[in-house]
């Protein structure tokens, strides 16, 4: 079986060794993985976040006078809480040509194969730089990365293209479903229950407008648009959570909700929005107001990525292609931060080690064979560059 070098298993067990999760600091890593760049040469700037208790990274080893290649990857992992491990999750294992570990398929085995490799990159004359962007509390809704990229609008010189290697077997990925997510929360009229046609019942108005959702949903599945390169072709609308009522006597006064949207890129996410919202002020907020004044629906953001649609015949892509060895492309449900790289004008690929069939589960892993794709693939990013 083919095995990644030491240099590689070794970074990734320090990474592991991290425990990143969204809620703690990522700065004990952020700093560990400047000062390891710093002694190549490398400086990193830090981008923080405003309570500066969390940083990106961004690094480049090359010149410093042209674009060049980012190789992009977020450091924050999801929690363990509740998960049946039979093993450390902060500790790497291996077994069955697996290493285990929360993070080794997402995504700090990416991270740590770019570290690994940082040396050959500074050693070598690259025609064009190689940019290391490491972010944080990408698990929470792509936070991080926003303040990085407005930080490298900034900047005189920037990628001209990016490689995210969240997990993908290797594959290259080059688009994803964007993602909208908000809370809605029902305010109506308490009273006692035998008495219901006078108040207002937040839960009832709160099915209305999800049985609203449950009906575009339905729509989007029978009349698309459809893209039969996705596992799911067309756009989906969930509704996730629901709370609301205090007893079975008291019409209830208070309901909220979380529900989301994940559109192909083709979808508008924004106008798939307003249609809820305008249900809701047009039809749903007049029947309760009639009833009571004081009663209406409001709406909180929680969540947002945009979908990420590079053109197959892109440079990236067909950089990525050649990297990989492979000659095909594909699509994917789950959301990177690809898209908003994008979207800021870096176009993005999504291409790296694992499957995301083993992210977030208890005993997370990542096979050596992955791991050893992903060293090919840098070795040959080092012979396209090298002048």
């Amino acid at each position: 079986m083919t095995r990644p070098s030491d240099a590689s298993v070794e970074m990734i067990r320090r990474l592991i060794g991290f425990d990143t999760t969204s809620r703690n600091s990522n700065l004990e890593l952020i700093h560990w993985i400047r000062d390891y760049l710093k002694d190549l040469g490398a400086d990193s700037e830090l981008v923080y976040n405003d309570e500066r208790t969390k940083a990106n990274l961004y690094a480049t080893l090359g010149p410093t006078d042209r674009p060049g290649i980012a190789l992009s990857g977020h450091t924050d992992v999801v929690p363990i809480d509740g998960q049946d491990w039979t093993v450390d999750p902060w500790r790497v294992s291996e077994a069955d040509g697996k290493l285990f570990g929360r993070g080794t398929c997402d995504m700090k085995s990416f991270v740590a194969i770019c570290l690994a490799y940082a040396p050959r990159f500074a050693a070598a004359e690259l025609s064009e730089p190689v940019h290391l962007a490491f972010s944080y509390d990408e698990e929470i809704g792509c936070v991080g990365v926003r303040p990085l990229l407005a930080h490298l609008a900034g900047k005189p010189i920037r990628p001209r293209m990016a490689i995210i290697g969240e997990p993908t077997d290797m594959k290259v990925v080059n688009a994803h479903k964007g993602k909208l997510s908000h809370t809605c929360r029902v305010r109506g009229f308490e009273c006692h229950s035998s008495l219901a046609p006078t108040g207002v019942n937040a839960i009832e108005y709160a099915t209305r407008l999800i049985g609203k959702l449950i009906e575009m949903a339905e729509d989007k599945a029978k009349n698309g648009p459809f893209d039969a390169d996705y596992d799911v072709p067309h756009t989906t609308i969930h509704t996730g959570l629901i709370q609301g009522g205090t007893a079975l006597n008291i019409v209830p006064r208070d309901c909220a909700f979380d529900f989301e949207f994940r559109n192909l890129p083709v979808d508008d996410p924004d106008a798939l929005m307003r249609q809820v919202t305008d249900y809701a002020e047009q039809v749903l907020v007049p029947k309760m107001q009639a009833i009571r004044p004081n009663t209406g629906i409001e709406f909180e953001f929680y969540s947002a990525f945009a979908g990420l649609d590079t053109p197959a015949d892109h440079e990236v892509v067909q950089l990525a292609k050649a990297l990989t060895g492979g000659n095909s492309t594909a699509k994917v449900a789950f959301g990177t931060e690809a898209g908003l790289i994008s979207q800021a004008g870096i176009p993005s690929v999504v291409c790296g080690p694992g499957s995301i069939d083993q992210a977030h589960k208890p005993d997370e892993f990542v096979a050596l064979e992955q791991l050893a794709l992903c060293e090919r693939f840098m070795e040959r990013l080092i012979e396209r560059l090298a002048a």
